[in-house]
C-alpha cells in the first residue's frame, strides 16, 4: 500500500502526531510520502523521520496577542496558489491519502475521488464532544478546511463516540523532575508580556520556548529556542506546564503526569473547546486571559493528574495494514480499554457503548 500523508504544519502538534506515526507505518512495511503545508520549509525542524518530504504554501492562520485574526488570515491567504496546489497534486500513484487537517491533500483526494482518512484531533469534532462555538466563520473553517469522509478523531476521552485516545510517544519519564520548574509554551502570545507576567513569581523557574526572544537567562525565566529534543527534556524535568489549549502538548503532559494550566487562543473554536473538555474532565486548570491571580493559585493548589494512554500509533498502523478501514469503533474500544488514570479511575471504566470493559 502506498500512502500520501498530509500534515498541517502551522502548529507543532500536527507534526508531533505525524512524528509518532511515521516509524510505526514504516515498521509495517507501508510506503508513505509526506506533504506539509502552512509553514515555510526553512522554519521546520527535526524532520529527518519524514525522509524526502514536500512542502506547499497551504494556508496559515494569523494570530496577534493570543487571538486568531480571521480577516487578516483571508486577506493574506493566497487562495489562487492554494487552488493551484490542490489541482496540480497528482494522486494517481497512491492507494490512500491520510490528512491531519491538511487542506491540499484533503481537497485533492476529494476532487480525484481517492480514499482519504482524516487522522487528528479536529476530526473528533465530527461527534458530540465538549464544544464552544466561536461564530459561523470558525465553525465553517473547522468543517471544510480539510474534509475527510472517513476519520479517526483523537481526544482525551471517548465521550461515547468512536474516537481514539491521543497519538503520543508513550516513553516513560526517565529524567529527575523539579517541582519548582514550569514549562511555558505560549507561541501565540507576546513573549515579552509573558515574561513580565512571570517575573513576580520568585522561587519558581520558568522555561519558556519561543521564537520572538533570544535564548538566555532573564531572571526567573530561561528562554529556549524551538527544538524537539530540548523541549522534551524540559517537559520531562518540569512538574508543571503553562500552555495554550492545543491538543498534543496537553496530551503528552497528561501522560507524563504533569500539572497543566491552559490559556486557549481567543477566537479559535478548537482551543476553547479543548479548555472546556479539560475543565469538564478535571484534567487541567484554565484561564481565558493571562491572569497572574489564576497562575498564583494554580502554582500553589493544583494537583498532578496522570492519564496512561496506550501506543495508539502502533494500533493505527496495524489497522491500516489490515485494511478494515470502516471498523473504527472496534479499534476505539480496544484502545480505550487500555486507558486508565490513578486520579480519575471512574472515567475509563466503560466502553463507548456504555458497558463495562471486559
Amino acid at each position: 500500500m502506498k500512502i500520501l500523508y498530509g500534515v498541517q504544519a502551522t502548529g507543532n502538534g500536527h507534526i508531533t502526531r505525524a512524528r509518532s506515526l511515521a516509524p510505526e507505518l514504516k515498521k509495517k512495511g507501508l510506503e508513505v510520502d509526506y506533504l506539509f503545508s502552512g509553514r515555510r520549509k526553512e522554519e521546520l525542524f527535526d524532520m529527518e523521520v519524514f525522509g524526502d518530504y514536500r512542502v506547499c504554501k497551504g494556508m496559515t492562520f494569523i494570530t496577534a496577542d493570543g487571538k486568531v485574526q480571521y480577516l487578516k488570515t483571508f486577506q493574506d491567504a493566497s487562495l489562487r496558489q492554494l487552488w493551484k496546489d490542490i489541482r496540480s497534486l497528482d494522486l494517481s500513484q497512491y492507494d490512500l491519502v491520510i490528512t491531519d487537517y491538511e487542506p491540499v491533500t484533503a481537497w485533492a483526494a476529494k476532487l480525484q475521488k481517492k480514499p482519504v482518512i482524516g487522522v487528528g484531533h479536529q476530526y473528533a469534532f465530527n461527534f458530540e464532544v465538549p464544544l464552544c462555538s466561536s461564530g459561523v466563520m470558525a465553525e465553517w473553517v473547522m468543517r471544510w478546511f480539510a474534509p475527510a469522509k472517513l476519520s479517526l478523531g483523537v481526544h482525551w476521552h471517548h465521550f461515547n463516540a468512536p474516537i481514539l485516545p491521543p497519538i503520543i510517544h508513550t516513553q516513560p519519564n526517565d529524567l529527575e523532575e523539579d517541582s519548582k520548574s514550569v514549562l511555558v509554551y505560549l507561541p501565540f502570545e507576546n513573549s515579552r508580556k509573558v515574561m513580565e507576567l512571570l517575573k513576580p513569581f520568585k522561587g519558581w523557574k520558568f522555561r519558556l520556548h519561543c521564537k520572538d526572544v533570544s535564548p538566555g537567562e532573564y531572571g526567573n525565566v530561561e528562554v529556549f529556542p524551538f527544538s524537539r529534543d530540548g523541549f522534551q527534556t524540559n517537559l520531562k524535568e518540569c512538574q508543571s506546564v503553562l500552555c495554550n489549549a492545543g491538543f498534543e502538548l496537553v496530551s503528552e503532559a497528561l501522560h507524563l503526569g504533569k500539572r497543566v494550566l491552559v490559556k486557549p487562543l481567543s477566537g479559535q473554536m478548537e482551543q476553547a473547546s479543548n479548555a472546556k473538555a479539560l475543565d469538564q474532565l478535571s484534567f487541567a486548570w484554565k484561564m481565558n486571559h493571562l491572569n497572574p491571580e489564576t497562575i498564583e493559585k494554580w502554582l500553589s493548589e493544583a494537583e498532578v493528574i496522570q492519564v496512561n494512554y496506550p501506543p495508539v500509533a502502533e494500533a493505527i498502523a496495524e489497522w491500516l495494514l489490515a485494511g478494515t478501514l470502516e471498523d473504527a469503533q472496534t479499534l476505539a474500544d480496544q484502545l480505550w480499554s487500555q486507558v486508565h488514570s490513578p486520579q480519575r479511575p471512574d472515567l475509563f471504566q466503560e466502553s463507548i457503548s456504555g458497558t463495562a470493559f471486559a
